[in-house]
């Protein structure tokens, strides 16, 4: 195939990760070797806003250094949207607008980073680019502590995340521990409609440091089940700690927070969740009269990168290396995603899965990973997750504190 000759640009999308800029890392690192293929890069501000607003910024004038601190620097060092593109039947705004400034900047090369919604957008201007006989090359490399992307054996992003949920809750478990008095704790996770970074809290109950209960969105949530289980652990053990999803729902379809009042929506027509943990926890006060602590334990989650997972961070940033290579080799409109291979040793396989697949549909934690009463998962999922948490990210640290990658984020003209 004849070599595609452009620029390339790059945008995250979505809730932020502790590793989504070793994803960064991967593809400005090998698009700037790229050369005379790719001859600028660029980084989107904004994700796809920065791209409808023309505000990118030129990779090139970075210091290689700071993009090879990007590696373990949390968060969207580009900075991220929540914008969802209408379809293109109903209004195409946007999508002249894009095709505009694509045109004008000789964009050959588009790669997106993100979760659902952002492979949702990919797809979308990838079949756009198609259409309008416009050359360019798309590729959506993979993001999403949810977990929940179809097609990979995991998302880049979670592990990290269930690393540090485990820790953190074998901590929240000792230090519950300490009074002779009777206390529950309820711990808020996240996870819309897949419950994989709330299962991750079993990976300390496998270290004797966990919760007794957990809930996930994948079972309906009956509250007076709960509180019968609860009740059984508190008269044996006089101390309960209780992992559950934020997006856990009752049979009606209702989330928690639902229960006591109204719920905001976000631009994408999800519910935004957060105060599960709270609502719990002042039901069981009542009904125990125990004391009770809800913890939420929020953007943590997401941002801990002094606790990254080694395995996370490396699968990461090659997750946009090999974006951008297959890319250059002539592939467009897939997501790169990973194949485990079998047998006992953990060894993970790049695959490249459609756009149109994987856009919009979620993958969840399998029922029969799930214990008959739907308060607990098996040891299955411990066999899942376990090797995905290992080795340990070395964040460079400067008067004792990390130091991050300082992008100049000189804007392209």
């Amino acid at each position: 195939m004849s070599k595609l000759i452009g620029n390339a640009i790059f945008g995250q999308s979505g809730g932020p990760t502790s590793v989504i800029n070793a994803s960064a890392a991967g593809v400005f690192t090998e698009a700037l070797r790229q050369t005379g293929v790719i001859e600028k890069v660029y980084g989107a501000a904004n994700g796809i806003v920065g791209i409808l607003n023309e505000k990118f910024y030129d990779m090139g004038q970075e210091d290689p250094a700071e993009l090879e601190l990007l590696k373990t620097t949390p968060s969207s060092a580009l900075g991220s949207c929540r914008y969802k593109l209408a379809d293109l039947k109903d209004d195409d705004t946007d999508y002249k607008r894009l095709l505009e400034v694509f045109k004008k900047h000789n964009i050959r090369y588009f790669f997106y980073n993100g979760g659902n919604d952002s492979m949702d957008t990919c797809n979308k201007i990838s079949k756009l680019l198609q259409q309008s006989g416009y050359e360019c090359r798309v590729i959506g490399v993979p993001k999403t502590i949810d977990n929940d992307l179809f097609g990979t054996d995991h998302c880049p992003g979670f592990a990290s995340a269930a690393k540090y949920i485990a820790t953190t809750t074998m901590e929240v478990y000792l230090d519950a521990r300490v009074y002779d008095t009777g206390m529950i704790t309820v711990i808020e996770i996240m996870g819309r409609h897949a419950g994989w970074l709330t299962a991750s809290a079993a990976l300390a109950a496998h270290k004797g440091h966990g919760p007794d209960l957990i809930y996930l969105p994948e079972v309906d949530f009956d509250i007076d089940k709960m509180l019968a289980d609860v009740k059984k652990v508190y008269a044996k053990e006089s101390k309960v700690i209780i992992a559950v999803s934020e997006g856990v729902q009752t049979k009606e379809g209702k989330f928690i927070p639902e229960l006591v009042g109204e719920v905001a929506v976000d631009a994408f027509g999800h519910k935004q969740l957060g105060g599960t943990a709270t609502v719990l926890a002042n039901y069981l006060k009542k009904e125990i009269g125990c004391k009770v602590r809800g913890i939420e334990l929020s953007l943590m989650q997401r941002c801990a990168a002094h606790l990254a997972s080694k395995t996370d961070v490396d699968e990461s940033f090659l997750a946009g290396q090999t974006a951008v290579r297959c890319a250059v080799d002539g592939m467009t409109d897939y997501m790169v995603g990973f194949q485990r291979a079998e047998g006992s040793e953990y060894k993970c396989e790049i695959k490249l899965i459609k756009l149109d697949d994987v856009a919009n549909t979620e993958s969840k934690v399998p029922l029969e990973w799930i214990n008959d009463e739907g308060n607990f998962v098996n040891e299955k999922f411990i066999e899942y997750a376990l090797p995905l948490i290992q080795g340990e990210s070395e964040v460079a640290i400067e008067d004792g504190l990390p130091r991050f990658a300082k992008l100049k984020k000189v804007l392209a003209v």
